[in-house]
């Protein structure tokens, strides 16, 4: 039984170093992608959420709890990038 063990640690030696250099090689890569996706999934996000107008329009009040007068339940979310009641600030020192 020893020297099976023997003969089979010393039979697979030789391919331990590139079975070793193509495993670290593939974490590395696979470590590198997934990062490059996560920073374009950030990207995506974060160009959607710039879409959200709430924050230049009059009825946006910047009170965290009541933060658009005509309709709170959508204010900076998604749903408010096409907002129909979207109303421009026409002078930001009234506002």
């Amino acid at each position: 039984m020893l020297k099976l063990i023997f003969f089979l640690i010393h039979g697979i030696q030789p391919l331990l170093i590139p079975i070793c250099f193509v495993v670290a090689w593939t974490v590395i890569i696979l470590v590198v992608l997934s990062l490059c996706a996560a920073a374009r999934d950030s990207l995506t996000i974060a160009k959607q959420m710039h879409q959200i107008p709430c924050t230049g329009c009059q009825f946006f009040t910047d009170n965290y709890r009541l933060k658009c007068t005509v309709r709170p339940s959508i204010a900076n979310t998604e749903e408010a990038i096409n907002c129909s009641d979207y109303q421009p600030k026409t002078n930001p020192y009234l506002y």
